[in-house]
């Protein structure tokens, strides 16, 4: 232990207090030894220090702050030293308002393209992810503070994620959900980790001991400090256990008080406790300098510039038929979309950032030497039809020689804590688009949504240009990009299929139940479409540039890979080159596929350059579920590089050793699964992948609702009293949303209807505790007076308690 003349000092009672918050943002201090409470601050894409008080929680408006543009965003840079500058300015912004823990970044993988909070995340590959990753923690752990990756693990679903069983294999767990985290703490050598609210296999992720003793601590020999996401504690000893040291937010000394207890009792050591409060100790004593420097104010400018920089970089040129793009300087511009006036530039949810600047289209024209010979609005933002906005847009657009479209999906259909109801943008939108196109052919479409979309549309525009969530400077960024400014070099980080349908996970993700299934194991974006040969609508890493690029002489080596690329277009420009593995043996089942390596690269018009990517440790390796090790297998490897994982413009071979391990599968019992053809498993495949029964997936309907049930499950409860609330909930959903109130309505569905019981405990602060969350579920029970009394008792206990 590091801290252990400190620890030693510490009676037990305070020892136990310092494992839960002190309020909903802050940890405990203890004065009289010195130890000092530390803030903790939503951070994935810029900080949010709530202006109101720390005893308060909720989405309130945070202190301003530069909003940078999300991981979904930043990842199609494929630029690990800008993530590594992005980390630096959150850094600096962190130090100027105190905040010592970083909430971010977020690194689930995106495994379908329906999950809210995608906007949040980097990409479906944990390679891309994990590097982009670890160059955020390191330029934010540049100034002496923590980042927090999140959410650790298999969080890949908003609704009832406090209350879902992820069950997934241990293969796939290792090489699709954990290698993102594994760079994270190995290269980026984090300091703290937000364990998920889900369970996996059975046992919520911070009470698992696999996932938390064998993989985090022992085998990635991990010595941060783990923190639940808030609410997100299940049984406080079962994670103190598992090394969950901090719970978050505070629970008024409710389960300090379990802890106490359990080491009195005997049944934990109080070693256990010894060991968390180290760990914690570490992370408040190495991240408390910030109280300690005198207040700066950060350059408020400056950090502007740099956002709009990251969001040039990270636009992707989809399309751009006639070369309609760059426009050019003659040519009169329709500005057409509501998201033209209003930009949307940020997801929804607890990673809401207040900007300290915020640039609109509309205000940035005269700059862009983009000639607009006017604005309407065209459709109604959250989706009611208007043909009146339609007529006026067509007239304009008579006018003009190419149409700007801004589309994409509003505030209240990609948002934490829910998930989408399809992949399609609003009808209107389309409704809107195909009138366009009637009257003037020459339209360009400018996206913004942080995920995933269907586009029957595209044959409508002559150009896409996508700019995701942007941040506040993202309006400007794109029409740089417009204009030719700005060359685009961004590339996606996720492949776009043509339906929904063709996603892999399509008959395994909107389950409405107890648990959703991972069926198609590793097979997950371009893994899956490559291998099964499914056509996509855009494939993962692709994007154009006003220039070309072309890879010549490959020489590949042990150490990796040797390549030439020239710049033959007659503009400067980046290009991301991709390195893929693809393992020739058929063995073990392994995607066609794997991007294991990546480079972005400046290059002069007519300039060539050589360029070497690297191998790695993770370069040839897979997981062996039979000797529960990394493993290379003998085999000769394709070493693919490309300008996307469908161009492949470079090949060559290598022959590996391998390391003699035992194959680990029955082929014959495995067919979907060596073939890639994983959307729709049997269940007795999924059982023979797994090793052992799939668990019952339905809500036992017979059953009392206990603390991990949900307050959706009162439709099934005993009381009448529950059965109404229920009624009445559902009822203000809908009605919120008929009077426009989406926002509202969907906070309803996010923060209750998918709530746990437990939740309404450990999301009050210590207003309701468990003893009267006791009385509560006797009324949902069916015992309305028995629960009623119990309630008023506690409450009145705890009052008393207050008081003395």
């Amino acid at each position: 232990m590091i801290h252990k003349d400190l620890i030693k000092k510490m009676t037990l009672e305070e020892k136990a207090s310092l494992m839960s918050g002190k309020d909903f943002w802050q940890t405990k201090d203890i004065e009289r030894l010195g130890v000092n409470s530390i803030f903790l601050s939503d951070g994935p894409h810029g900080i949010r220090k709530q202006a109101v008080a720390a005893d308060q929680l909720g989405l309130n408006e945070g202190i301003p702050a530069t909003c940078f543009p999300t991981a979904a965003t930043v990842a199609n840079s494929w630029n690990e030293e800008m993530g590594e500058k992005i980390g630096e300015y959150l850094g600096e912004e962190a130090i100027a308002q105190k905040v010592n823990v970083v909430l971010g970044p977020g690194i689930n993988m995106k495994r379908n393209p329906l999950c809210g909070i995608n906007f949040e995340y980097f990409s479906e590959d944990p390679y891309l992810a994990g590097k982009m990753a670890a160059g955020y923690i390191r330029g934010i752990q540049s100034h002496g503070i923590s980042a927090c990756v999140k959410h650790f693990c298999v969080n890949n679903k908003e609704e009832r994620r406090m209350a879902i069983d992820t069950i997934v294999d241990e293969r796939t767990l290792r090489e699709i959900y954990l290698t993102a985290f594994e760079i994270a703490v190995k290269e980026g050598k984090t300091k703290a980790i937000m364990s998920s609210y889900n369970m996996l296999n059975g046992t919520y992720t911070n009470e698992n001991m696999h996932l938390m003793q064998d993989i985090l601590r022992e085998e990635w020999n991990y010595k941060g400090c783990v923190i639940t996401d808030w609410g997100g504690s299940n049984d406080r000893i079962a994670g103190l256990v598992a090394g969950n040291e901090l719970e978050m937010p505070t629970t008024a000394g409710e389960t300090d008080e379990e802890i106490i207890q359990a080491i009195k009792s005997g049944k934990i050591k109080e070693q256990v406790l010894d060991d968390c409060v180290d760990r914690l100790l570490e992370l408040i004593l190495t991240t408390e300098e910030v109280y300690k420097k005198p207040h700066m104010e950060f350059d408020v400018e400056k950090h502007h510039r740099v956002t709009q920089k990251v969001a040039e970089e990270s636009i992707v040129l989809l399309k751009n038929e006639e070369n309609i793009l760059p426009l050019k300087y003659d040519k009169k511009v329709a500005v057409i979309g509501d998201f033209a006036k209003e930009a949307r530039y940020q997801g929804a949810g607890s990673s809401i950032v207040n900007p300290t600047i915020l640039d609109h289209t509309l205000d940035c024209f005269d700059e862009s030497g983009i000639v607009s010979i006017g604005y309407e609005s065209g459709f109604e933002r959250y989706g009611k039809k208007s043909k009146k906005k339609i007529d006026r847009a067509c007239e304009l657009a008579k006018q003009a020689d190419v149409i700007l479209l801004y589309i994409g999906l509003d505030e209240v259909t990609e948002v934490e804590g829910m998930d989408r109801k399809s992949m399609k943008i609003p009808e209107n939108q389309i409704d809107l688009l195909n009138a366009l196109q009637k009257v003037n052919p020459n339209v360009v479409a400018i996206l913004s949504c942080g995920s995933a979309v269907e586009m029957p549309w595209i044959d409508k525009v002559k150009g896409l240009l996508h700019g995701y969530l942007g941040g506040q400077a993202g309006a400007r960024a794109i029409l740089r990009v417009l204009s030719g400014d700005v060359n685009p070099s961004g590339k996606l980080a996720e492949t776009y299929p043509i339906h929904y349908e063709d996603t892999p996970s399509f008959y395994n993700f909107q389950d409405k139940e107890v648990s959703v299934e991972y069926r198609e194991g590793i097979y997950i974006g371009y893994r899956y479409y490559d291998t099964a040969d499914i056509d996509v609508l855009f494939p993962f890493g692709y994007g154009l540039s006003y220039t070309t690029f072309e890879y010549s002489d490959i020489e590949v080596n042990k150490e990796g890979v040797i390549f030439k690329l020239l710049n033959s277009g007659n503009i400067a420009g980046m290009e991301i080159a991709q390195m893929y593995v693809g393992c020739r043996s058929e063995e073990v089942f392994r995607p066609q596929k794997e991007l294991k390596g990546f480079v972005k690269i400046f290059i002069n018009a007519g300039e060539s350059k050589t360029v070497t990517i690297p191998f790695d440790d993770k370069t040839f390796r897979y997981f062996n579920v039979k000797t529960n090790k990394w493993e290379i297998e003998a085999a000769e490897y394709k070493i693919m590089i490309g300008a996307s994982s469908d161009d492949i413009r470079l090949v060559d071979t290598i022959f590996m050793e391998g390391t003699g391990a035992q194959l680990p599968y029955d082929k014959d019992k495995l067919p979907s699964y060596y073939s890639g053809k994983v959307n729709n498993v049997g269940t007795e495949e999924f059982e023979n992948l797994i090793g052992c029964k799939v668990p019952v997936s339905t809500w036992d309907r017979t059953k009392p609702l206990g603390y991990n049930d949900t307050i959706a499950q009162c439709q099934y409860a005993k009381g009448l009293f529950a059965k109404l609330v229920f009624r009445i909930i559902v009822f203000l959903h809908w009605f919120l949303r008929k009077i426009g109130k989406r926002s509202t309505a969907n906070i309803i569905m996010m923060s209750i209807y998918h709530l746990p019981f437990r939740g309404i405990a450990r999301m009050t602060g210590g207003a309701l505790n468990m003893k009267m969350l006791d009385g509560i579920l006797m009324i949902v029970n069916g015992h309305f007076f028995k629960g009623l009394n119990h309630l008023i008792k506690e409450k009145s206990k705890m009052a008393k308690g207050k008081k003395s």
